[in-house]
C-alpha cells in the first residue's frame, strides 16, 4: 500500500496507549525534544519521532516500547489530520504555510479539527498566552498553561540569569516542579511550561521534568553553538518565521555580546511575500544582517521576489547573493565579542562551518 509519512505515523499511533502529537506554528521539535528528556528521565520507554536531531537519543527517531508514542505534528497540508492523538499539544497558532492554507482563519480551522481528534478520555494541552490558540479552540475542554493567572499550568517567580530562565512551575494550584532552563529566551520558558503539562497529564512525577531539563541544551538546528572564528561565537537557528525571528534575536540580544550579527537565508518565495514586512521589521532587531538569496525549497521563482528587496529596507544589510559570498563577508566583518547566527530552515547552516573550518 501507497501512503504519506503522515498517514503512516498516524497508523502506528493507533498501536499505543499514549500518543503524544506536539503542533503549533513554533517551538515543535525543542517541545518534542524536552518531552522526550522527561519521560526518558523518568525512566519510561517511550517511541520518538522529532524534527530535529537530538543527541540523547542519537538522531530523530527512537524506538521504544508500545505503551507511550511521541512526535511531533505539522500542519503543511493539513498532515496532522491524520494522527490519533490521545494527548494533542497546541503551542501558538500563527499565519504560515500561505502557499497552502486561504488565511489565518483556514490555518486556525485546521488547529481546531486535530484538536477535536484527541478523545474523550484525552487531553488538549494548549498555550493559555497565545491569541491564536485561544480563538482556534474556544469551547472545547482544555488543559491549559501559561504565564498568566488562571492557566492550569504556571510559570510563577520567573527571573533571569544571562538570559535563561529560572522559575517554578505550578499545576493544580501547587509546586510541580522548579525549572532552571540551560536554553535562553521567553519562547523557551513556553516550550517548557507545553512539556511540563504533557507530562503532568501523562502522571509524570515533577522531579523527572526537572532532571530531564536540567541537562536540555537544544535540539539540532535550534540556537547551536558552532564554534568560534576570530573571536566572535557561531550559532545556528532554524527560524524561518518572522516570530521565530522576534524570538530568536530578542534572546540573542539579552545575552550580552558587542553585537548580533544575523545571516539570514529566507525560506521559499511565498513565505517571503506574504510575510514580507515582518521579515523587514523582524531583521532588524540585529545590528548587522547578512542575507543570501531564498532558498527554493518546494518552489520556482514565478513572483519575482529576492533578497535584495529585504537589504533595500533593512539598515546595516548586506545582500551576498551565495552562500560562499556570505561567508566572505562574515570573515571580513567578524570580530571577537560578536555573536553571529546563522538563520534559516535551508542550507544556511554550511556558512558557519565555512568560517569553523
Amino acid at each position: 500500500p501507497m501512503m504519506s509519512r503522515a498517514e503512516l505515523l498516524g497508523q502506528m499511533m493507533k498501536n499505543y496507549h499514549h500518543a503524544v502529537a506536539v503542533a503549533g506554528t513554533h517551538g515543535k521539535t525543542t517541545t518534542t525534544s524536552m518531552l522526550t528528556e522527561i519521560l526518558l528521565a523518568a525512566d519510561q520507554n517511550p517511541t520518538i519521532s522529532v524534527g530535529g536531531i537530538l543527541p540523547s537519543i542519537g538522531g530523530n527517531i527512537r524506538i521504544g516500547g508500545q505503551e507511550l508514542f511521541v512526535t511531533e505534528a505539522c500542519e503543511y497540508t493539513n498532515s496532522f489530520l491524520s494522527f490519533y492523538p490521545t494527548i494533542g499539544v497546541i503551542l501558538n497558532i500563527e499565519a504560515d504555510h500561505l502557499d497552502f492554507f486561504k488565511d489565518l482563519d483556514d490555518i486556525k480551522q485546521s488547529f481546531r479539527r486535530f484538536a477535536q481528534l484527541t478523545p474523550q478520555d484525552g487531553h488538549i494541552v494548549a498555550n493559555a498566552d497565545d491569541a491564536g490558540a485561544m480563538d482556534a479552540l474556544k469551547g472545547l475542554p482544555l488543559f491549559t498553561f501559561g504565564c498568566c493567572e488562571g492557566a492550569d499550568c504556571q510559570a510563577r517567580n520567573l527571573t533571569w540569569q544571562h538570559g535563561r530562565p529560572d522559575f517554578d512551575v505550578v499545576a493544580g494550584g501547587e509546586v510541580y516542579t522548579h525549572l532552571s532552563l540551560r536554553v535562553a529566551g521567553l519562547h523557551n520558558v513556553y516550550n517548557a511550561l507545553a512539556a511540563a503539562s504533557a507530562a503532568y497529564v501523562l502522571g509524570i512525577p515533577g522531579k523527572a521534568v526537572r532532571q530531564g531539563l536540567e541537562g536540555f541544551f537544544g535540539a539540532g538546528r535550534r540556537f547551536e553553538l558552532k564554534g568560534q572564528y576570530n573571536g566572535a561565537r557561531i550559532y545556528d537557528d532554524y527560524a524561518h518565521h518572522p516570530a521565530e525571528l522576534h524570538a530568536l534575536l530578542d534572546m540573542a540580544k539579552s545575552l550580552g555580546y558587542d553585537r548580533v550579527i544575523c545571516a539570514f537565508q529566507p525560506h521559499t518565495y511565498t513565505r517571503t511575500k506574504a510575510l514580507f514586512e515582518d521579515f523587514v521589521q523582524e531583521l532588524q532587531i540585529a545590528d548587522v544582517v547578512v542575507l543570501t538569496d531564498i532558498y527554493a525549497a518546494r518552489e520556482q521563482n514565478t513572483i519575482g521576489i529576492s533578497s535584495r528587496d529585504l537589504a533595500d529596507r533593512i539598515p546595516n544589510a548586506y545582500y551576498c547573493p551565495s552562500l560562499q559570498d556570505a561567508a566572505e563577508k562574515l570573515r571580513e566583518i567578524a570580530r571577537a565579542g560578536d555573536l553571529i547566527i546563522t538563520v534559516g530552515a535551508g542550507d544556511i547552516y554550511t556558512v558557519g562551518e565555512r568560517l569553523i573550518s
